[in-house]
């Protein structure tokens, strides 16, 4: 087995274990039920929204040490994170002991970082694709377990609620043995990488004059080689459209290698159009031909360094967010998940009240065919043509929102059970879709080694949002609004969303009209 593939399977049976948590589904069950008994209105403020101001609070900081220790200490971590949530489920009543489970439950969710970033740190750039659907496979399977599962417990009474929690431990504990199997990371994207990633920001190194000039016989190869920043940068505006935003050299090292031992370095330069892709893989070339090389000690020492990933992490963010493509997706990928996110952690309130005298129980059910459209929608999502929802970004975005809208609106005053289900599973199923189009696109216009930083700037910004949320319609400073109450609020908030993107769309379409018009008339005259 190649090496890579081993640790991303490696991997995948850690994420497939921790997100084996059948009790989820019907925890509101369990705590309002004779175990705990307490009302679903305490739960509603005194409860849930501890674990969403804890998820917040954690975020930023657990990406940065995560990088800090590199990935696998993290993964421990958060492993024995998920053992004392679920002992204290188990083997506590008081409410105290909940609130610090949903304390606990905010740093197990900012952890996750570790689990989606190792692998990018472990293997070559050019196992990403299949590393990711990997780990989201593997993701996505032990949600829909998880499901099925409980579902099939609960329905056939060979279970209760309770006793859903002991397999979520099992889970969660045999997580924490298989990660101690994992390969540890020398080096992370910002703190610990090559030392001459210290010349980030920095003119790349003079080059001999045969690196200058480009073959005869491949004149693509070698286009855009020059010796100095700026021209590069020049070029690479011409070439890509993308003005000031030159490439970036980065060196990684074979992670396989044993200690001490120096490894060849393989150059790749990151950049956004598939056309720099001609550039890639010329590493053996050049060691064949010392004189093409740049003037660079041919081996690099990870050291740690703060202000080399205060410069990388700078450069990332600005290079990312300069682009209208990148805001305009961002802007409503952070929003959107807000949503989400707080429909995810409320719903069951809501179908509580619905169904007060819990004759259906069918939320094992629906988490279950949420994944399944989830997975089969970001499937599809991966077969249709970016460049037309680049094109039609503000009206898809607005058509998106008003859709997810109006289902939860609906959600808030529907009275069967069932329609609330189907309600939930095709919001979620449309949020899954858009959220896989939004983070490729995104994905297109940022250096490679960004992607964790945006997508969690982009997190960050959700959480936030959501925190602002909870205060806005539960807390006792708010609104303190019982559940129908906020899934109206959720769903106008969505609307409000489709509004903001169609006075947007609206806009451009008027200022590409009044530009078009004008070249128009331009032409004519001449």
């Amino acid at each position: 087995m190649q090496p890579w593939l081993k640790v991303s399977l490696l991997l995948c049976v850690f994420g497939f274990f921790r997100e084996l948590r059948p009790s989820e589904p019907f925890v509101t069950e369990f705590l309002s039920g004779e175990w705990r008994d307490i009302e679903p209105e305490q739960l509603n403020r005194d409860v849930y929204p501890i674990g969403t101001y804890s998820h917040l609070a954690l975020l930023v900081f657990m990406f940065l040490l995560t990088d800090v220790l590199r990935y696998k200490s993290i993964i421990i971590f958060s492993a024995c994170v998920g053992i004392v949530i679920w002992s204290l489920l188990l083997w506590t009543e008081t409410l105290a002991a909940l609130q610090v489970v949903q304390v606990l439950y905010g740093t197990y969710m900012a952890s996750e970082v570790a689990y989606y970033t190792y692998i990018y740190a472990k293997i070559d750039r050019d196992k990403y694709q299949q590393v990711t659907g990997n780990t989201r496979a593997a993701v996505l399977l032990g949600r829909f377990l998880s499901g099925v599962v409980s579902q099939v417990l609960i329905s056939t009474g060979a279970m209760n609620v309770r006793d859903l929690n002991y397999i979520t431990f099992g889970a969660q504990t045999f997580s924490l043995l298989w990660s101690f199997v994992l390969p540890p990371v020398k080096t992370s994207v910002y703190f610990y990488s090559s030392a001459r990633d210290d010349t980030v920001g920095q003119p790349r190194p003079t080059t001999t004059t045969v690196a200058d000039e480009p073959r005869a016989s491949d004149p693509e190869q070698h286009r855009g080689q020059t010796t100095s920043t700026s021209t590069t940068t020049a070029q690479a505006s011409q070439q890509h459209g993308q003005d000031g935003r030159s490439e970036a050299t980065i060196t990684a090292a074979v992670a396989e290698k044993p200690e001490g031992q120096n490894t060849k370095p393989t150059t790749m330069a990151i950049s956004s159009s598939s056309s720099s892709s001609s550039n890639n893989g010329n590493g053996d070339d050049d060691a064949a031909n010392p004189a093409r090389l740049p003037a660079t000690p041919p081996t690099a020492r990870v050291t740690f360094s703060a202000s080399r990933a205060v410069r990388l992490l700078g450069r990332h963010f600005v290079a990312a967010y300069r682009q209208l493509p990148v805001i305009q997706w961002s802007l409503w990928w952070a929003l959107a998940m807000a949503g989400f996110i707080q429909v995810q952690v409320y719903v069951q309130l809501l179908w509580h009240e619905i169904d007060e005298d819990q004759g259906t129980l069918f939320n094992g059910g629906a988490e279950a065919l949420l994944t399944l459209l989830g997975a089969a929608s970001a499937i599809v999502a991966g077969y249709v043509a970016n460049r037309i929802f680049e094109r039609w970004a503000l009206w898809i975005l607005t058509v998106c929102s008003g859709v997810q809208g109006g289902l939860i609106l609906y959600s808030g005053f529907a009275t069967n059970i069932w329609v609330a289900y189907a309600l939930y599973i095709l919001f979620g199923a449309a949020y899954l879709f858009m959220i896989t189009m939004a983070s490729a696109i995104v994905a297109k216009y940022l250096e490679e080694d960004s992607f964790g930083l945006i997508f969690g700037i982009n997190t960050f910004v959700a959480i936030g949002v959501q925190a602002l949320l909870t205060l806005a319609t539960i807390s006792e400073r708010g609104l303190m609004l019982d559940p129908r109450e906020q899934f109206k609020v959720y769903g106008g908030y969505f609307l409000v969303l489709a509004i903001i993107y169609l006075i947007a769309a609206i806009v451009s379409a008027c200022v590409t009209y009044a530009a078009d018009t004008k070249a128009e008339a331009t032409g004519n005259r001449r």
